[in-house]
């Protein structure tokens, strides 16, 4: 009978003959990131209307609206440790069961605030597990000619889902009820956990988890062993076997280097600019549908498919980046460094400039245009740093990218309730122009911030084995 490993070997090339394996995990990293992303824009949208219909004030909004990312920062290191330790795939799943339980049992008057409290943090806490999984799956699945449009393909899923969700999802309240919308996101999530538990699989040789974080586990196209040269006549290597056997035993002892992580300049390099994206794109997600209903007196639903546009030029821009990056690395035309930093700076640059314009215009076609132009261009800038966890620490990714969302989730916590209490102490409230100026000068400022420091510290070496 053939050995465990060499039976599991054989299915895997089964199983990808049609479809590599990594590009089906690519895909449903990608479904994920869509769900999450129609679960947090419905809860805004559903939120908003039950605050507006029951005459909740900014300043409460402001604090339901961030709960969720006090529970979500809390666990984004842990998550990237478990991961880690117990393989992102199964961490994974168990995120998505457990935030899809919690978004069916949410309270759906708004002024029940605990229960609406209560039901954000647990979500946020469940939410929180996702990213740092996501990247310890990629880091092991992905090669790293393909990691630029791989990671921005599945990051995309965010901007994708939040379209889909800004499109739909107010059409569903207003015919339905807030309940509607949380238990139309359960079942998604539900779905989704469904077909990662038919189709996702570990990489190849993953009953030691570091097998594939160490590089061991990235396919190539036709044979997920060719490029490695590990099987001879459809049998794998004893020798190179046991060398990555006895290669992750010691790679276990060794433990997370916290510390020279926490000291790595070119990781505050990522955390920085994670914390900007996450704070431009926290506050306009949060605060937009506020801003067209209240500051320009639009209502969403009256908007059709342009309130949707912000988001689907996320999702271009973000598939764009990754491939213009991918396309100057391996044409030798600039180094990962070089490649990295270009299209981080560019990408902040043009969102200050949008950021700042859009309060000026004071119309809807000028606000759809602006926010469109500054969340795309944060996306496209996601080449830049998002990636840069898989270049400088492949082996940490999932560590390092909880350390990174961390910052961005703090962003939110920060920039939803700034925001909110702008407008409350505002004399004229989310109506007053002024108001809304200071709301969008804030992150105008920290892209510029950002970009600097990405330039000044970032690196597209390898700086931790």
């Amino acid at each position: 009978m053939a050995p465990p490993v060499v039976a599991r070997a054989s299915t895997t090339r089964r199983a990808t003959r049609l479809i590599p394996q990594r590009y089906v995990i690519v895909i449903l990293t990608f479904i994920s990131t869509c769900v999450c992303y129609i679960e947090r824009v419905g809860f805004s949208v559903a939120y908003t209307a039950a605050a507006n219909s029951a005459g909740i004030n900014q300043a409460t909004k402001g604090l339901i609206l961030s709960v969720f990312y006090y529970g979500y920062a809390s666990s984004q290191i842990p998550g990237g440790y478990v991961a880690q330790r117990l393989g992102g795939r199964r961490v994974l799943l168990i995120s998505f069961v457990l935030w899809s339980l919690t978004s069916a049992l949410t309270p759906t008057e708004a002024s029940t605030a605990g229960g609406l409290i209560l039901a954000r943090l647990l979500v946020g806490v469940a939410q929180g597990f996702i990213f740092p999984s996501i990247h310890t799956v990629l880091a092991q699945w992905v090669p790293p000619h393909e990691r630029s449009r791989s990671v921005s393909l599945t990051t995309s899923g965010m901007y994708f889902g939040a379209a889909f969700g800004m499109l739909l999802l107010p059409g569903l309240v207003e015919k339905q009820g807030p309940r509607s919308v949380f238990l139309a996101e359960a079942a998604m999530g539900a779905a989704w956990a469904l077909l990662w538990l038919l189709y996702a699989t570990d990489p190849p040789l993953s009953e030691h988890p570091k097998a594939s974080a160490a590089g061991f586990g990235a396919p190539s196209a036709g044979n997920p062993y060719v490029t490695l040269g590990i099987e001879e006549n459809g049998v794998l290597r004893e020798d190179l076997k046991k060398s990555m056997m006895e290669h992750n035993e010691k790679f276990q002892k060794r433990g997370i280097p916290w510390m020279k992580i926490m000291l790595s300049l070119p990781v505050w390099a990522i955390v920085v600019n994670n914390f900007t994206f996450h704070y431009v794109l926290y506050v306009l997600m949060n605060w937009l549908p506020t801003y067209f209903d209240q500051g320009l007196l639009v209502g969403l639903k009256s908007m059709g498919v342009s309130k949707m546009l912000p988001y689907l030029l996320m999702f271009i821009f973000s598939n764009v980046g990754g491939v213009v990056a991918d396309h100057l690395i391996t044409r030798h035309i600039l180094s990962v460094t070089s490649t990295r930093k270009l299209l981080n700076g560019l990408g902040f640059v043009i969102a200050t400039i949008a950021l700042l314009v859009m309060p000026k215009i004071r119309t809807v076609e000028g606000a759809v245009i602006c926010s469109s132009l500054s969340l795309g261009a944060c996306a496209f800038a996601r080449a830049g740093f998002a990636v840069n966890h898989m270049d400088i620490a492949p082996r940490y990714a999932g560590i390092v990218m909880g350390v990174s969302n961390t910052a961005g989730t703090v962003a939110g916590v920060v920039g939803v309730a700034v925001t909110g209490r702008i407008l409350e102490t505002s004399r004229l409230g989310a109506s007053d122009p002024s108001s809304w100026t200071t709301v969008f000068a804030i992150p105008a400022i920290l892209c510029v911030l950002s970009a600097g420091f990405f330039h000044r510290f970032a690196t597209g070496e390898r700086l931790f084995d």
